[in-house]
């Protein structure tokens, strides 16, 4: 079967670019069971800036850092999936088998550190895509990131659902000594088996909780971030997911509910069917409640959350849950203060 042929990914096609007069179409006899499995392939991608800024006011941070475009986690609800389009591909398979890498990332953020007209600030490492999916353990481009970063002592904030974040933990803790470095570990669902389906190369969620209690125990602020949200089939697991990261080490805790923009939503409704044909109509009828009528509401405010008795709920069901676990709302402050550029001091002397 197809689906099971594509079990290791998220997607199980390419739907067309919203940007391309041209897509693929199969033949009429062509049978998918006869395709074989899309590799993953690696291209350079040539920006010559990897800070990126913006001023949505929704989003607690303005600066971020994305050493990859595109992601091997294969997440079927991803919403960066639909940057991909940007670049002349699809928003499913090749979103998660053609992934953009910035070679030059950590050359390229140490000049933009060193620029006299830097301002030292919290840049989010993993704005976008994972910074820790899977080929970073080969090219180790976010270690040498925050090579970079440590150095200089500039603040970062790390997002992953992958235990790899914990090869890391000697530039973490340089980082924490300076109150510089915070980390969140995603965590959706405690169910394997769902997470097989649903986010397929990710690492499973007792590997998760497992990074969390290696980072606590290593003094770097962790907290968890139970995201994205799916109402009707992952939401009554918050309050389990926060009372285990809390025994576990983590100590504040945050949520967004799924977002399923352009592309997104068709891959999603797909992906229902073939895995949850029973639920699919509950949650995205759930979905649309909570964004009037619509399967997404870009609005700022809204879009993290939505509005209506089912946000409501899961908003006060997270928040009872959360304070019975011990968890805080806000993550940890990280400080500027000891930010220093290259050579700073001696020049200090001079």
């Amino acid at each position: 079967m197809q689906a099971e042929k594509l079990a290791h990914r998220g997607a199980a096609e390419n739907p067309p670019n919203r940007f391309e007069k041209l897509h693929l179409e199969p033949d009429t006899d062509w049978n998918p069971d006869d395709d074989p499995l899309p590799r993953t392939q690696f291209f350079k991608d040539l920006t010559q800036t990897v800070i990126s800024r913006h001023n949505s006011p929704d989003i607690s941070f303005q600066a971020s850092l994305n050493p990859y475009r595109g992601c091997e986690h294969g997440c079927i609800y991803c919403y960066a999936r639909p940057t991909h389009e940007y670049l002349g591909f699809s928003a499913g398979l090749d979103f998660e088998s053609k992934i953009m890498v910035k070679e030059d990332a950590p050359e390229l953020l140490r000049r933009e550190l060193s620029s006299p007209k830097y301002q030292p600030q919290v840049i989010f490492l993993s704005g976008v895509t994972d910074c820790y999916q899977p080929v970073e353990r080969k090219l180790k481009l976010t270690r040498r990131c925050l090579e970079v970063l440590a150095e200089f002592r500039n603040p970062v904030f790390i997002v992953t659902k992958n235990q790899l974040v914990t090869r890391d933990i000697d530039l973490l803790g340089e980082l924490a000594r300076h109150q510089a470095v915070g980390v969140l570990l995603s965590i959706t669902t405690l169910d394997s088996d769902l997470r097989k389906v649903m986010e397929p190369r990710t690492s499973p969620p007792v590997a998760r909780l497992a990074a969390i209690r290696e980072l606590a125990s290593a003094g770097i602020p962790v907290g968890v971030n139970v995201a994205p949200i799916i109402p009707g089939l992952t939401d009554h697991e918050a309050p389990a997911i926060l009372k285990a990261a809390a025994a576990a080490g983590a100590t504040s805790a945050g949520y967004t509910v799924v977002r399923l923009p352009h592309a997104v939503a068709p891959l999603f409704e797909a992906w229902l069917e073939t895995h949850f044909r029973n639920q699919k109509e509950k949650v995205l009828n759930r979905l649309r409640a909570m964004h009037g009528g619509k399967l997404y509401d870009s609005q700022w405010g809204k879009r993290f959350g939505g509005e209506g008795i089912f946000a409501e709920q899961i908003a006060q069901m997270f928040d009872v849950a959360r304070r019975k676990a011990g968890l805080r709302q806000e993550e940890v402050a990280l400080s500027t203060a000891a930010f220093r550029r290259a050579g700073g001091e001696q020049l200090s002397l001079l």
